[in-house]
């Protein structure tokens, strides 16, 4: 069992990886700006820039599960990861980001992300920006135990939970079927399977379903 806090809780990603959490065992605390409405029974009703070392002592691990999509929010990825970077700086203390698969690598240089390419709609560019930002920061970071986890580049927010998916890395990797998807309540497995057992330290990961 461990102790996990996630912050930004109640958005939808958050809510999947606090019941994942909960139903396998583990103690889970969440921090929301307003009513708790996840799984957990332990909540802090606390802005994100407001949380504390005092906050987060004795935690396993953290999941920043923070979101934002208006132009007027975007730079909140950066501020609140960062924030956190602050709070748990010197700890052992997991920090684990609900990252982009905009930055995704797509070709072995590393040199091209998903985001560079023709297709990568208008709409999603500042976004995969703010998100390839916070990635960046994250990995100035030699005082944090940080973990940027990136989903498929089709992230599915009411996809089924098929239990099953592909650990990858730095680029962009596709499922036998030739798609790069999953849905966010396989996502929320990926997050906690990499809580409980996993050991990619100052690593940026991601997924697919399989």
């Amino acid at each position: 069992m461990k102790k996990i806090a996630v912050v930004a809780a109640n958005g939808r990603a958050g809510k999947l990886i606090v019941k994942e959490a909960v139903e396998r065992g583990n103690d889970v605390t969440v921090f929301v700006r307003e009513e708790n409405q996840t799984a957990a029974e332990k909540a802090v009703q606390k802005d994100i820039m407001d949380i504390t070392a005092e906050d987060l002592a004795g935690f396993d691990a953290v999941v920043d599960a923070f979101g934002a999509w208006a132009p007027e929010t975007l730079d909140g990825h950066v501020a609140t990861s960062q924030h956190l970077c602050d709070v748990l700086s010197g700890t052992d203390v997991r920090l684990l980001v609900v990252g982009g698969a905009g930055s995704l690598y797509v070709n072995p240089e590393h040199t091209a992300c998903v985001a560079d390419g023709p297709d990568f709609p208008d709409a999603f560019k500042p976004l995969a920006a703010a998100q390839g930002e916070e990635l960046e920061r994250l990995r100035g970071r030699d005082d944090v135990s940080w973990t940027f986890i990136s989903p498929a580049a089709d992230f599915q927010a009411e996809g089924e939970r098929t239990g099953a998916y592909t650990l990858a890395g730095e680029e962009l990797t596709l499922n036998e079927a030739g798609e790069s998807v999953i849905s966010y309540a396989d996502y929320a497995i990926a997050m906690v399977d990499e809580i409980e057992s996993g050991d990619h330290i100052r690593q940026r990961i991601s997924v697919v379903r399989k």
